[in-house]
């Protein structure tokens, strides 16, 4: 078995030291110079593979610039990727468990040399500032490490346990599904992508990846690094492309035996439906592992710090402007503490600063044309619903750049049934409603079909335990913020319409890329 220390999660950066801020700056200097322009071609066999139409990286903080572009991948690219990635299979799952775990092992070991540029990369491509892309990159480098450290447990015969009967050898083998297809998302384009490319790859698949279409480059520079650390060609297959058409081709495909999707509700019930279907050909019943976003919420009651609650709802609602499937998009207050909360959130609020994720803005802008017209949408809907409190507009420009940019806005006194409190939007929008007590607060933080993450602050023991057996969320946080999950100390996944409650970065999640023999010798 390959020795490696214990697993433990990698620490931030403290930006707060000039020296860390230098080293950012010169990172992107560095990154501006080699990266942004660069041209990502597909990867099919381990062989780069041009198309004739590109896909176009904008910068949304700048949209005048183009950061740069990847191939756009064909059905004919998808199925050469299909067939290719079942030969290499045929191979790849006789490797030693741990032989590839030191793959794993050795991209993390990349990327830690790299980490900069990587968060510099993110800074231009999706506009995360300093900390968010650092928190980033690190949790893309603690997914490598983890998931190699997991694979251990699942090497050889008998690696789960079975009861001893007399006269007879029994086991249980883990053994990899196949070929699947994962389908990444824009918000974390370093590190779910790359978490949910590794975890199959660990346990013996091979793997079709196709990033989002906003973030080609960072996804690009993540499969180098993976290549660079000796994975064989075919094991992964680089495919940027559109949805609708590459990953719609081999979500329907017979061929392809598992999806993981990150990504909207819509969306992923779409493949989950088609993925039920079988097809002419097909073998098994495909496994689909996704995560589908959420409508979190944060309870405030009476009894609570309340400069720590507003510091954990400002923390929740616009790191990285909303974007995160975990961000706070409802603050549930009781009415005792309604006004003072909501003041000093406010407040708070008004003094996040709006630019660039180069200039290490507080909030930046949102990733592109489509998510600032939906945000925009939501943002006509507010007077409507409640009162705008902050913000309120999507300006599309901040410090004479152009770009997606939506003020950090909240809107109190919103009805727990309205489009706001109940719909996700997935931008610097916050919805405030007023509860009568602590157990109509759980009430209204419960009536969503979302279940991914939730908060509550409070002092009250018996309160944070009936939350703890009644909130309905795969994340749950007590007297902090609702965003954050490290990766082996919070694993991470929702249920209800929020996923499949894999828990990405837990104890359990490579057993979703596994099947289960159970083998008997009498003697």
């Amino acid at each position: 078995m390959i020795k490696v220390q214990e697993y433990r999660p990698q620490s931030f950066t403290d930006f707060a030291k000039e020296e860390n801020v230098k080293a950012y700056q010169e990172a992107l200097a560095k990154v501006r110079k080699e990266l942004v322009g660069r041209h990502y071609p597909l990867i099919i066999d381990g062989k780069e593979v041009d198309t004739a139409e590109k896909l176009t990286s904008i910068n949304p903080c700048d949209t005048a610039e183009v950061v740069g572009t990847t191939a756009k991948a064909t059905i004919q690219d998808a199925e050469n990727a299909l067939q290719g990635a079942w030969k290499a299979f045929e191979s790849w799952k006789k490797w030693d468990m741990d032989a590839r775990a030191r793959i794993l092992l050795k991209a993390a070991a990349i990327l830690k040399r790299r980490r900069l540029e990587a968060c510099a990369l993110m800074s231009i491509e999706v506009g995360k500032n300093y900390a968010e892309a650092d928190v980033e990159v690190a949790e893309a480098i603690d997914f490598l490490e983890y998931y190699a450290r997991s694979a251990m447990k699942y090497s050889g015969f008998g690696s789960s346990e079975t009861t001893w009967f007399e006269g007879e050898e029994n086991g249980l083998m883990s053994i990899p599904l196949g070929v699947g297809v994962s389908i990444s998302p824009w918000n974390f384009p370093c590190a779910i992508f790359i978490g949910m490319a590794a975890a199959p790859i660990v346990a013996g698949n091979c793997v079709i990846v196709k990033p989002a279409e906003d973030a080609g480059l960072i996804a690009g520079f993540m499969v180098d690094i993976m290549r660079e650390a000796g994975l064989p060609a075919g094991v992964l297959q680089f495919l940027p492309g559109v949805g609708k058409e590459v990953g719609e081709y081999l979500v329907n495909h017979a061929k392809t035996r598992f999806i993981t999707f990150t990504g909207s509700r819509a969306v992923g019930l779409h493949i989950n439906e088609v993925a039920a279907k079988v097809q002419p050909g097909q073998k098994w019943i495909k496994r689909v592992i996704m995560e589908l976003g959420g409508k979190d919420g944060l309870i405030v009651d009476e009894t609570a710090d309340l400069e720590n609650a507003i510091t954990a709802a400002t923390q929740g609602a616009f790191g990285f402007n909303g974007q995160k499937c975990s961000a706070m998009s409802r603050l549930i207050v009781v009415d005792s503490v309604y006004d003072e909360v909501v003041n000093g959130f406010v407040e708070r609020a008004k003094a996040l600063k709006m630019g660039t994720g180069e200039e290490n803005a507080n909030v930046t802008a949102v990733v592109n044309q489509m998510s600032f017209d939906k945000i925009k949408g939501y943002l006509e809907l507010a007077p409507g619903e409640g009162k705008v409190l902050l913000g309120g507009e999507a300006t599309g420009e901040a410090n004479g750049k152009q770009g997606y940019y939506v003020q950090p806005t909240i809107v109190g006194d919103v009805d727990r049934n309205s489009r706001l409190a109940q719909e996700e939007i997935f931008g610097p929008v916050v919805a405030v409603l007023r509860a009568k007590d602590w157990q109509d607060a759980l009430d209204i933080a419960n009536s969503t079909e979302y279940g991914l993450t939730g908060g509550v602050c409070s002092n009250s023991r018996e309160r944070l335990e009936q939350a703890r057996a009644e909130f309905e969320v795969g994340n749950l946080y007590f007297n902090r913020k609702i965003t954050g999950a490290i990766v082996g100390v919070q694993p991470f996944g929702g249920y209800n319409m929020s996923g499949t409650d894999s828990k990405a970065g837990g104890p359990d999640y490579l057993a979703n890329f596994m099947q289960l023999k159970t083998v008997t010798e009498r003697w």
